[in-house]
Formats: structure tokens, sequence, C-alpha cells
């Protein structure tokens, strides 16, 4: 793999600015911590170790989790004084990126071809990147720009081979690259790098009262797709598919399926949580209360619960219950939710006392997300931060 290197052309470590797995999302779980008790001296080590090193501004690799805005996003969570002078300078930088990248979507969009996954999925485009403008609001317009794309991906479909395909679609494979088995590229349902990521986008901004031409309708047409592609499943639940190729998307939806790992980044939480936004920022009461019943059944389906084999925001324990309490929070009256996330708290805990800590740092993959979700679940004060995971 190529070395990335930063404006001067200096070699990068991307691994320390990288949010999911390094430094940067040690420095997040530090700032967070620091509000609760004032001890903000490990935080400022770790920035300093972070600013230590060139990091990436270049268009094919910084995003929301790696390079310039995952630090900026970081420092922006910590809020402190000492952060001010960079935290302006990189927001410059994050604008100056999100410009070339829909600069270079919109000219992909004239095309019809459909985009890479990395050109809109929250890990490496133009979604992440709009959470971070969401996250720091000063710079409305800019995230406009960005909301009126992500419609017009919702709503303007592509085409292969001549065959409509969603404008969603990616070219690739779920690994970011073409494989052969999927010659046609696959469309991706999951709050990491499919089509739920610019679905709560939308929903988050709509909420704080950001808005583009046609969001409401996008975000009717979003309830709508993730009604309609929502399967049956065994114990009343109710499942999506991970992934699809376009003779799937050709087909519609199966009538049944067995559900995945009930996870953040592509399972069920991710995904319900996003249609639980969509309706609440458009109004569709039936679909909040269906995304809503899809989170208590996987709750309640041991089958489910116990394909969970970690602790991690990503893939495990964490990320479950972080999405539960989200959505906990907006529930409707009545809904079993809110009692749920003491449980699940509960659980995570008992998970870490029977098993080791993962000995991996950073938020998705690493210790500082397991951590830092007690933290949040526990202390009721903690600042928000869960706009990068795009659930509040």
């Amino acid at each position: 793999m190529p070395h990335r290197v930063d404006a001067g052309g200096r070699p990068v470590n991307h691994h320390a600015h990288d949010l999911g797995t390094g430094a940067v999302g040690t420095l997040l779980h530090q700032a967070v911590v620091a509000h609760s008790d004032g001890a903000w001296e490990a935080a400022h080590r770790t920035a300093r170790a972070v600013a230590s090193q060139p990091t990436t501004v270049h268009p094919d690799h910084a995003s929301l989790y790696s390079g310039a805005p995952a630090i900026a996003y970081a420092l922006h969570t910590a809020g402190h004084p000492a952060y001010r002078s960079a935290l302006e300078s990189l927001d410059e930088t994050v604008a100056s990126l999100v410009r070339t990248k829909l600069v270079a979507a919109h000219a992909r969009m004239d095309s019809r071809q459909p985009p890479r996954m990395q050109e809109y999925d929250l890990i490496s485009g133009l979604t992440g990147l709009g959470a971070y403008l969401l996250y720091r609001r000063t710079r409305r317009g800019l995230l406009q720009h960005v909301l009126h794309y992500l419609v017009q991906l919702l709503l303007q479909p592509a085409a292969i081979d001549g065959r409509p395909v969603p404008g969603w679609w990616t070219t690739d494979g779920p690994g970011r690259q073409a494989v052969n088995e999927l010659p046609h590229g696959h469309g991706n349902f999951g709050l990491a790098h499919g089509v739920a990521g610019p679905i709560a986008l939308l929903a988050l901004s709509a909420r704080a009262g950001l808005s583009a031409p046609r969001q409401q309708k996008a975000l009717v047409h979003a309830c709508q797709l993730l009604e309609q592609w929502s399967c049956p499943a065994p114990a009343d639940a109710v499942a999506w598919p991970e992934t699809i190729n376009t003779d799937q998307w050709h087909m519609g939806p199966p009538s049944s399926m067995t559900p995945g790992r009930p996870s953040w980044c592509y399972g069920t939480p991710g995904i319900a949580r996003a249609l639980q936004l969509a309706a609440l920022a458009c109004g569709q009461v039936s679909a909040q209360r269906y995304a809503e019943h899809a989170l208590v059944a996987c709750l309640t389906d041991r089958s489910q619960l116990e394909l969970l084999n970690d602790a991690t925001v990503c893939h495990g324990w964490a990320g479950l219950a972080l999405a539960v309490a989200a959505a906990a929070a907006d529930a409707a009256p009545g809904s079993p939710l809110p009692r749920q996330v003491p449980l699940l708290r509960d659980r995570l805990s008992t998970y870490l006392d029977q098993h080791p800590m993962t000995d991996t740092h950073g938020l998705l993959t690493g210790s500082d997300g397991v951590l830092l979700t007690l933290h949040t679940l526990t202390q009721h004060a903690a600042p928000t931060w869960q706009t990068c995971l795009l659930l509040t």
C-alpha cells in the first residue's frame, strides 16, 4: 500500500489519526471523560501526540474517520479553549475537502454512473463529512450543499447496463473494492457503509432545522424503502439484508430471512434507528412504531443476541446499547425500549467481566469505544458525541 502524505508531501501515520481504530478515538474518549472529572492531562497528552504527526488532507483518504476531519471531530467534542485555534484551522481544511468531494460527486452524477462507496458513506465519504458539519454547526450553507447531494442520491436513480438501480448503489463490493462475485456492484443497507447513513444524516439535520429542497420527499421515500426491504424473521423479528446484488434488487425483497448479527454497522440496530429518525423527521408515525418494534424484537430474540461475540461499538454489545439508548430517548409513549437501556448496560458490563477487554485502541473496534459507551450510559451529563455514529 502506498504511503499517505500530507499537503507538504510528508508521510502520514494514518493509524494515529484514525477515529475508529487509532489515537483520535482515544482522544475522543478521554475528552468526554474529562468533562465529567475535570482531569484533562490524559486528553492533552494524546492531543499533543496526535498533533505532532502530519495528517492526511487528500480527498481519497481524509474523512470523518481518518485524517484532518477525524482530529477536528475529537477537538470539537473536547471543547477546550486550548484547542480553539487548531480547530478553526481544521475547519477550513474540512470545508475545502467537502467542496472538492462535492464537485467530484456531482460530476459523477451527471454521468448517471453509480458511485464508489467512499463517495457517500459515513466512514469514508460525504455522509461522514456532513455529520461533522452538523455537529460543528459553523458552516450551515456548506452542510445544505451536502444535504442537497444526499437528497439527489436517494431520489435520482443510476443505471447499470441500461437497468435502473438506486442512486446509492455502489460499484464496489462491501470491502470498498471491486470483486468478481459482484460485477455490477452492490446495494448496502447498513448505517456505516450503506443507505441508512445518508437517511440518518438527512433526518438528524431536519430535526436540527437544517434542510435542502425535497428533503422531506427524500425522507418519506427513505421510510418506504426501509419498510419495503424489511423482512419477516423468526420469533416475530424483523431483518434487513446487509447487502444485495443487482438480481436481488430487481427481484425485490425476500418473503423472509434469518436476521444477521445485531450490530451498529450493518445490522438491525443501526438500520432501525435510521428508520426511526427518518419517521420522526417526516411525521410517519407507523414507520416510527415499526422501527421501534424491530429493535424490541431484536432485543428479545436470543438467537440474534447470541451472534454478538465482542463488546465493541462497531460489531458488538456497545454499539447495540448505544443504538437502543438513542432510540429509547425518542420512543413513542409506552415503548419498552427505555426499560432495556439499563439492562443492556448491565449485559455489556457482564460481558466485560467474563471476557478480556480488547487491547486495541479507537472508537469502533477498540477499548476506547467500549469504555466511552459505559461512561455515556452511566453519566447522563456526558456531552453528546454520537453524531459520528449518526445516532444522535
